[in-house]
C-alpha cells in the first residue's frame, strides 16, 4: 500500500478543488495513483460540487420534521441557487433526509469550522491525557489524538456524521451527490432541534 503524503493530497486538491479529507480517501482508494484518484472524485461528483461551492445559494426551503408523537421536532434551512431547483423533488428529498437525520442523530454543529475553539482544545487535551495514561509515548500519543479528534467531530458535526439511512456515506457525501445531480450549489445553512423537556440550546448555525 502506497504511503499517502500531505504533498500528494495537496497536488490532488489543486487538480480537482476538492477538500483534503476527500482527496486523501480518493488517494487511498487508488493506491496513490493521482489520475485514478482524480477520476474517482469526478465519478462521485465531488469535483463538480467543489467548483460550485463558492456560488451564492440564497434560495431554498426550511424543512420541518416532527416525530409522530410530537415530542421531537427539527427545523433545517437548506439553500440552493434558484427557486426552480428549490421546487424539485430531488432537493426536497435531500432537505427531508437531513431533517430526519438531525432528529435521530442529534448533531451539535453544522460543520467542523463551527465548533468553538475552546471545545476543540478541551477535547484535544482530554484525548492526549487519555493516550498518555494508556502508557503511550508523547509522540505516539499526539498522533493518536488526531485520529480520535476525527472521531469526535464525526459524532457532533452534522456534515461529517454517517447518514442514518446509509452509513457508508456522510451527510457531506450526500450533499455533493445532490450538487452533482442538480448542477447547483447546495448548502445546509443552519438547524434547530427541539426535544420536549430538554434543557439547552440545540442549534447549529454556520454563520
Amino acid at each position: 500500500m502506497t504511503q499517502i503524503t500531505a504533498q500528494m493530497v495537496k497536488e490532488l486538491r489543486e487538480m480537482t478543488g476538492v477538500g483534503p479529507l476527500d482527496c486523501k480517501k480518493a488517494l487511498e482508494a487508488s493506491d496513490g495513483d493521482m489520475q485514478k484518484a482524480a477520476d474517482f472524485l469526478r465519478e462521485k461528483g465531488l469535483a463538480t460540487a467543489a467548483k460550485k461551492a463558492g456560488r451564492a445559494a440564497n434560495e431554498g426551503i426550511i424543512e420541518i420534521y416532527q416525530h409522530h408523537n410530537g415530542r421531537l421536532g427539527v427545523m433545517v434551512e437548506v439553500n440552493c441557487e434558484t427557486d426552480f431547483v428549490a421546487a424539485t423533488q430531488g432537493f426536497k428529498t435531500f432537505a427531508r433526509n437531513v431533517a430526519l437525520h438531525i432528529a435521530n442523530l442529534a448533531p451539535e454543529y453544522v460543520r467542523r469550522e463551527d465548533v468553538p475553539q475552546a471545545v476543540i482544545q478541551a477535547e484535544r487535551e482530554l484525548q492526549l491525557r487519555r493516550a498518555l495514561e494508556e502508557g503511550k509515548p508523547q509522540n505516539i500519543a499526539e498522533k493518536m489524538v488526531e485520529g480520535r479528534m476525527d472521531k469526535f467531530f464525526e459524532e457532533i458535526v452534522l456534515m461529517e456524521q454517517p447518514f442514518i439511512m446509509d452509513d457508508k456515506k456522510s451527510i457531506e457525501d450526500l450533499r455533493k451527490e445532490v450538487v452533482a445531480e442538480l448542477k447547483e450549489n447546495v448548502v445546509v445553512r443552519r438547524f434547530a432541534r427541539f426535544e420536549l423537556g430538554e434543557v439547552g440550546d440545540d442549534v447549529g448555525d454556520d454563520e
